[in-house]
């Protein structure tokens, strides 16, 4: 019986391909296919990040997500047709590995942080080989692009979801040291509302698309909210500790 092929979970970064690691390369060079999500119609960022790593005689595999928004209208449930897509999405790639072909599935950040590549992970690591490579999460890269130290000493970092209803926002925002929030998009709105009530606005740094040829930094003031791409957060860098 033919040996499986080994599944690469790969975090490919928050958009600058030379922040991929040296293993990250190796091993996309050497998986005979290389899976990718995007959404319809698009190329998506994980595949244009390494596109330029790959040779043609790899093969392509699109896993091509058919919501891209958590808020569906009734009777659509966000949960039941996102899991639906994971579990083809994780045939497509097992009927690879039991053909005995390895598996490199890339993954925008890093692909235990928020990553897309978890949930494939959770279906199929019990079956197969499977090796995880971590990348650098878009919370550092923005605020490595922003100039904006986190975290200093003992401070305490929250990293918060956007999609959170308004008053577990406020909540969780309430007397946190420094705060990383992500998922913005069509959340960005009631985030600021958020920001504005616990007089943060003044320590709040915005970044969208951080690493990226299209990379944009703005006062959040001046943020249009019909604007603000998924590929966006807010950082609230804990004080500086002046004793250093």
């Amino acid at each position: 019986m033919a040996a499986k092929g080994r599944l690469f979970g790969l975090g490919v970064g928050p958009g600058d391909p030379e922040l991929l690691t040296l293993k990250a390369v190796r091993l996309l060079k050497s998986a005979r296919v290389v899976a990718y999500p995007a959404a319809k119609g698009r190329k998506g960022n994980a595949l244009s990040i390494v596109e330029g790593f790959l040779g043609d005689d790899q093969l392509r595999l699109a896993l091509i997500y058919p919501v891209t928004t958590e808020v569906l209208p009734p009777p659509l449930s966000y949960e039941t047709v996102i899991r639906d897509f994971y579990d083809d999405a994780a045939g497509q790639v097992a009927t690879h590995l039991e053909a005995g072909r390895d598996v490199a599935v890339v993954c925008e950040g890093d692909p235990f942080f928020y990553g897309s590549f978890m949930y494939l992970h959770d279906r199929l690591a019990g079956r197969y080989h499977t090796e995880v490579v971590p990348g650098v999460p878009s919370i550092m890269a923005g605020a490595a692009v922003l100039g904006a130290p986190l975290v200093y000493r003992n401070q305490t970092l929250s990293v918060i979801s956007g999609v959170l209803p308004e008053d577990e926002l406020e909540h969780r925002l309430a007397g946190c040291e420094a705060a990383a929030i992500m998922k913005l998009g069509t959340n960005f709105a009631k985030v600021r509302r958020v920001l504005e009530r616990l007089g943060l606005m003044d320590r709040a740094l915005y970044v969208e698309r951080a690493t990226m040829a299209a990379q944009r930094i703005l006062p959040l003031a001046q943020v249009a909210p019909e604007e603000v791409p998924y590929f966006s957060l807010i950082l609230i860098p804990g004080p500086p500790w002046q004793e250093a």
